[in-house]
């Protein structure tokens, strides 16, 4: 499949995804990377690893980098806006959550603010959500989630660091889940 990651900040997924295709263990290739803030790591990263890397500062300026590259999957990977894409690649933006949706979820629920919740809850189970995205934060189909167990002592640091070593085998376990399907297997 050929990929589009969509960032914000520092790239460590698109880190994860790099080593993932390198290994082996992800379908597809990055085509192309772009970051809605100008001085995204991210764009550095993908620079580095020979991807073209741009800034798209909206909806509409990314998706006309994107229209330059083929592009079966859009990954978001830390975007932290609502993206809405072309009307051929609708149904082809994956999301990963850093919470088992539907809890902890929709707008503004991102980062560590989901993680300070979730602590806050006291919840005993946490984990990912890896779902195509719609027009609505965190409501399109669910592809895959991953569990993590909490422990009382862990703080919110200790909660993201867990649920991020499960996003980098939820996401890319997804891909592949999609790459094997079809897109539309998961919007029936």
């Amino acid at each position: 499949m050929n990929l589009a990651v969509l960032l914000s900040g520092s790239g460590r997924t698109l880190d994860n995804f790099q080593q993932q295709i390198s290994e082996g263990r992800m379908a597809g290739k990055i085509q192309v990377v772009v970051a809605n803030t100008a001085d995204a790591l991210g764009l550095e990263k993908a620079r580095n690893y020979g991807i073209p890397a741009f800034h798209g500062e909206n909806n509409e300026a990314i998706n006309r980098i994107l229209a330059d590259y083929p592009v079966d999957l859009v990954l978001l990977a830390g975007f932290l806006k609502l993206y809405t894409p072309p009307e051929h690649l609708r149904r082809s933006v994956l999301n990963i959550h850093p919470s088992l949706i539907p809890s902890f979820c929709g707008d503004g629920m991102y980062g560590m603010r989901v993680h300070r919740a979730v602590k806050a809850r006291g919840v005993k189970v946490s984990g990912c959500t890896v779902h195509f995205a719609n027009e609505v934060y965190d409501e399109g189909p669910i592809v895959v989630q991953r569990c993590v167990a909490l422990e009382d002592g862990d703080s919110p640091e200790d909660i993201a660091a867990r649920v991020f070593a499960a996003e980098c085998q939820a996401y890319p376990e997804a891909v592949n889940l999609v790459a094997a399907r079809g897109v539309e297997a998961f919007w029936l």
